[in-house]
């Protein structure tokens, strides 16, 4: 922040000075993203082995500020879904610095040449991997996206605008007080990681607005900040609104492995966008892992909602209204139907689905290939967890977000989604 830009009473700038700020951040970024197109990847490795040190070695002080922020949010009346990702803890930071160095053992993207043909004309043409320049992220409640995001631009060859929620205003500011530190260990231009300083709203609006200086915004927050971002931004966009996610007992399903995934979809962590929202069965073998699964989800808490003939067999079940079906709760709730074979389910998650993650459980081979051909999904999964929906477990390191979109980047997004293809020519003199 400079000292042009003054402060309100608040943690913030004059309305006079938003725009003005926001406009500096935006041109030390593309002056940052030049610098970053040209790091080695010894600079961008070291930055990031600095950088997990310094989260561990700093754990305790980034702990203690997200207590601060955990305190006035529950004060505040947050949520309980968003209280859980708001909330840091030890193995949280350890995974965070574990992530970083995930990251840096990825190979360098950048600068990647592919699909080098020889013309008839005596010209060699392909294509060259290359950073997008300036990434905006807006995000809500995680402040390890902070790290997250920072890496992956960083390992990308990218510089980044993020602008966290208020919620965890402390807790950003501790993670970029650690990566600016690692950033000068290794010798790159702080300005590559930028964390907005002001918890007004404008902000957004104005990093929206700004395609002289930002190449792309991600956003990663409720389908309310999504659905915001997506309407007003002026520069390209990868989202996802929700994650409404599925998972499919097929009449073939070897019941203790449906009843496993099905278990673990729901309840390994609520708050996330590809936790399972609605279980699909089959009616030939409702009978038989719906009793089971019912006693687990209530040992867990679950409440549960299901069509008439799911109430049938689990009578603990409230009555499931047509909202539930396109819910995703982010909460211990769950939507169960029964349903008579694949082109129903598939028919039902075409018709509520968000295209984030469904999954079908069954040992017939010929229905989970249909299942995977036609289920239009960023990720489709047989036998396995919605949860495996994750940059982490798909092997890119960490993930920036999920896009449910269908160009450019799909999916997790990782280090080859934050870099695009040009056409590059080799010559020797030639002329047309």
């Amino acid at each position: 922040m400079t000292a042009a830009t003054a402060k309100d009473g608040k943690r913030g700038l004059r309305k006079d000075g938003v725009a003005a700020y926001m406009q500096e951040v935006g041109a030390r970024a593309r002056q940052a993203a030049r610098r970053m197109a040209r790091a080695s990847a010894g600079e961008k490795n070291a930055a990031l082995f600095a950088l997990a040190r310094i989260i561990e070695d700093e754990s305790q002080a980034i702990i203690d500020a997200n207590l601060l922020d955990l305190r006035a949010a529950r004060e505040a009346g947050l949520e309980d879904a968003l209280l859980d990702r708001l909330e840091l803890n030890r193995s949280r930071v350890a995974a965070m610095a574990d992530g970083v160095r995930q990251v840096a053992a990825l190979a360098d993207p950048v600068g990647e040449i592919t699909e080098l043909k020889m013309r008839p004309s005596g010209i060699q043409v392909g294509r060259m991997r290359v950073p997008l320049g300036v990434v905006g992220i807006i995000y809500e409640s995680r402040p390890n996206v902070t790290a997250d995001a920072a890496v992956l631009c960083l390992k990308s060859g990218n510089a980044c605008i993020l602008r966290g929620g208020s919620e965890a205003l402390q807790s950003n500011q501790a993670i970029a007080r650690c990566i600016h530190r690692a950033l000068r260990d290794a010798g790159l231009p702080a300005d590559c990681v930028q964390v907005v300083d002001t918890t007004d709203r404008a902000a957004v609006g104005h990093l929206l607005a700004m395609p002289q200086f930002v190449d792309v915004v991600i956003p990663r927050g409720g389908k309310s900040l999504v659905s915001f971002v997506a309407e007003h931004a002026r520069v390209p966009v990868i989202k996802h609104l929700d994650g409404n996610c599925h998972v499919y007992i097929d009449g073939e399903a070897d019941a203790e492995k449906a009843i496993a995934v099905a278990v673990n979809a729901k309840t390994q962590r609520y708050g996330t966008c590809n936790t399972m929202e609605t279980l699909l069965v089959d009616a030939p073998i409702a009978e038989r892992v719906l009793p089971e699964l019912g006693r687990i989800y209530t040992g867990h808490g679950v409440e549960l909602r299901g069509c008439e003939r799911t109430r049938r067999i689990l009578p603990q079940a409230r009555p499931a209204a047509a909202a539930d079906w396109d819910t995703e709760y982010l909460a211990p709730i769950l939507a169960i139907r029964v349903v008579d074979g694949l082109d129903e389910a598939i028919d039902h998650i075409a018709r509520h689905g968000s295209q984030h993650t469904d999954a079908i459980v069954t040992e017939n081979y010929s229905r989970a290939r249909r299942f995977l051909r036609e289920v239009d999904s960023s990720s489709v999964m047989v036998n396995a967890s919605t949860r495996f929906a994750d940059g982490y477990e798909y092997g890119l390191g960490a993930e920036i977000g999920i896009s449910t979109d269908k160009f450019h980047a799909r999916g997790p997004v990782g280090l080859e989604g934050l870099t695009s293809m040009k056409w590059i020519v080799l010559g020797d003199g030639n002329v047309r």
